[in-house]
Parts: structure tokens; C-alpha cells; sequence
């Protein structure tokens, strides 16, 4: 067991992170998130450096992880994130934490007047010290089970150095005059909802080909990809994934011929829905 961190899968070693939590001061909190295959975000880890070491949390694991809500509700700790407004409105929607003392450093960059706000840069800046991203790994399976070695690697460098810039930061607002607009700044990424996504009303009219289409055509795509929102929505899945727009637009094409353009899988699944709004469009 690596003595810098821990993944929490067993009741030991979550006591072992709630002994820690309890006297820490800071809590530096980061999030590993699927946001790219699925249609409503899917939470796939949660990262905490306490005091003496970090403790990743599992939200696709059956351990209780509803503990945590006293903590970062606590205004005696400082809760340190880098871009701070997903990573509070996937936990909300998920747990119902409410947060409270946060310290958000890319948004005190930026109010510091810094232009490229990445926790790279502000790492380099402020502490002077390299922090190497690996894009292979930030767009990786996060849902996928067991997880590599260098996933949770990658996932624990993400809150490592956070409590330093964090101190780094706080002097230069003091120095510059700008702590309280930073909290006033702060409190408000604490109050961050989620909120559904909705559909482009005019979305369909930004597929490609559309404006070659008749307008009984451009109806049914109307249609199709009011549908198709819809089912993504249902089943969770990115909308481009499910069906991509030149699928689409081919369903349109070919009318009552779509099972040509469809693949067997989703005409085994949709067949009979696909009909059914085809068929009320006959040309």
C-alpha cells in the first residue's frame, strides 16, 4: 500500500480517512468525471488530500461515502479546488453536499489578472514546479473497473500540490487587495447547481445538410432528433453516440428505407419506433 495515498475500499481504511479528516484544516478535492460518452455526466472518483495523506473515493463502489457532507459543509476547514463549478455540482446532484470555505485557485487566478489559468501553470508559477498533465489519461475510462496503477497516480497528482498554491494565492489576494471580491467570488462556485440538459429547439437545424432538405423532410428531422434526445436521455448515453447527426440524416433520406442506412443492432432495438415516425411522413 503506497503510504501517500489510498483507495478507500475497505472500512479500515476509511477510518483511517476520517481520523485524518478530523484534524485537517485543509481539505484539497478534486474529481474524475465521464462527461464525454455518457449523456447526463457519470461521477467516477473523488480525490481529498487531508493532512497527512489522499484518500480516493470510489461513487461507482457500494461504500458509504455520505460522511464526507459534514466536511465540506464545515466552514472551519478550507475546501481548495482548481475549477471548482463541476466538480460541486456533480457532488451536489449526487449526495446532496452543500459546500462551505472554498478556495477555488484557477478562479482566484483569474482575479488575480492571469490569463492561462490551468493548475499547470499556476503549479509552475506559484510554486515552481512541474505538474505534467497526460491528456492519454485525463480521457481515459474513469468508468471503467478495476482502474489502473496510473490512473489513480494521475488522480492523486491532481490534488497534490493544491494546499501550496492555495497558500501561494491567498498572499498575493491579501497583497493585491482582492481577498474579499475572491470569497464574494467563492461563495457564489459554492452554491453551483446542476442543471438538466435541454434541448436545442433549433438544434436541428444545425445538422449538416439540413437546408438541402424539403420541408416535409426538415420535419421529420424535426422529429428524429427530437426522438433521438430523448432516448439518449433515457438510456444515459452521449447523443453522438447513440446516433451521430449523418445517421440521422440519412434515416430522413432513405424514409421507409431506413433499416438500408441503420445499423442491425439499433434496428433490432428501434426498428419499430423509427417506423412509426417515418411512417407518419410519407413523400
Amino acid at each position: 500500500m503506497n503510504k501517500h495515498w489510498f483507495l478507500i475500499n475497505t472500512q479500515k481504511k476509511l477510518q483511517f480517512a476520517v481520523d485524518d479528516f478530523n484534524k485537517s484544516t485543509i481539505l484539497s478535492i478534486d474529481t474524475e468525471y465521464d462527461s464525454f460518452r455518457y449523456f447526463r455526466e457519470v461521477l467516477c472518483l473523488i480525490q481529498i488530500k487531508a493532512h497527512n495523506a489522499t484518500y480516493i473515493f470510489d461513487p461507482l463502489d457500494k461504500l458509504d461515502i455520505s460522511f464526507l457532507g459534514k466536511y465540506f459543509a464545515d466552514r472551519k476547514i478550507i475546501k481548495v479546488l482548481h475549477a471548482a463549478d463541476n466538480d460541486i455540482r456533480l457532488l451536489r446532484r449526487d449526495y446532496g453536499f452543500e459546500f462551505r470555505n472554498i478556495f477555488d485557485t484557477h478562479r482566484a487566478a483569474h482575479i488575480l489578472g492571469f490569463q492561462q489559468l490551468s493548475l499547470e501553470k499556476m503549479i509552475n508559477h506559484f510554486l515552481d514546479m512541474e505538474l505534467k498533465k497526460s491528456k492519454k489519461m485525463q480521457r481515459s475510462r474513469w468508468d471503467n473497473r478495476p482502474l489502473s496503477d496510473e490512473q489513480l497516480q494521475y488522480a492523486v497528482e491532481d490534488v497534490k500540490y493544491l494546499s501550496a498554491l492555495y497558500a501561494g494565492q491567498l498572499a498575493q489576494l491579501q497583497k493585491s487587495g482582492l481577498e474579499e471580491k475572491a470569497h464574494e467570488a467563492f461563495a457564489k462556485i459554492a452554491a453551483a447547481n446542476w442543471q438538466e440538459r435541454k434541448i436545442d429547439r433549433r438544434g436541428h437545424t444545425k445538422v449538416a445538410g439540413y437546408y438541402s432538405l424539403n420541408q416535409l423532410q426538415k420535419e421529420l428531422l424535426k422529429k428524429l432528433y427530437t426522438w433521438r434526445f430523448q432516448r439518449a436521455k433515457d438510456e444515459n448515453r452521449a447523443i453522438f453516440m447513440f446516433l451521430p447527426d449523418k445517421i440521422l440524416l440519412d434515416l430522413v433520406l432513405y424514409g421507409e428505407n431506413f433499416r438500408e442506412v441503420l445499423p442491425q443492432e439499433k434496428v433490432r432495438a428501434y426498428g419499430s419506433e423509427l417506423e412509426e415516425i417515418i411512417n407518419e411522413h410519407r413523400y
